[in-house]
Formats: structure tokens, C-alpha cells, sequence
């Protein structure tokens, strides 16, 4: 359970970085979680397949904030445009 907690929080965080580096304006704070959470497994994928591995807090917060911006990056170009 504490895992869980943990990696919601780290979603969090993640998630507020990204929007504050991307400019992505207001996303509210699930918005900001579920970006993180993406990311988290999105980063944890770009990372591996460069041949690094996220271990301890962290790295594994850069990780999820890289996948994060990639996540807002993605949903800029794909997403539907207003």
C-alpha cells in the first residue's frame, strides 16, 4: 500500500514539474497525477531503451518527469486541437 501511495506521489510531482516546464497551464491536481503516472512509465521506458535504469527517488522522479513532458509534448501534437 505504501508503494502505491509512494508512486502516486511521485505521479504528482512529476506531473506538476512537466506542466510547469511545458507551460500546459491549469491541469488540476489529477490531471498533474495522471500525466505524472503516464510519464512515470513512459520516462522508465526512454530510459531503458538508452540503457539507463531509474533506482532511488531521484532518478526515478527525473525519469517520470521526462516521460511526463514527452506524454504533454504528445498529446499537443496528436490531441485535438482547439
Amino acid at each position: 500500500m505504501l508503494s502505491l501511495i509512494w508512486f502516486l506521489f511521485i505521479g504528482l510531482v512529476a506531473g506538476y514539474l512537466a506542466t510547469w516546464f511545458m507551460e500546459a497551464g491549469r491541469a488540476g491536481v489529477l490531471g498533474m497525477m495522471l500525466v505524472g503516472v503516464l510519464g512515470s512509465f513512459i520516462g522508465g521506458f526512454v530510459f531503458r531503451i538508452f540503457g539507463f535504469q531509474a533506482v532511488g527517488f531521484p532518478a526515478t522522479l527525473v525519469s517520470a518527469t521526462v516521460g511526463a513532458a514527452i506524454c504533454i509534448a504528445a498529446i499537443r501534437y496528436f490531441g485535438p486541437k482547439f
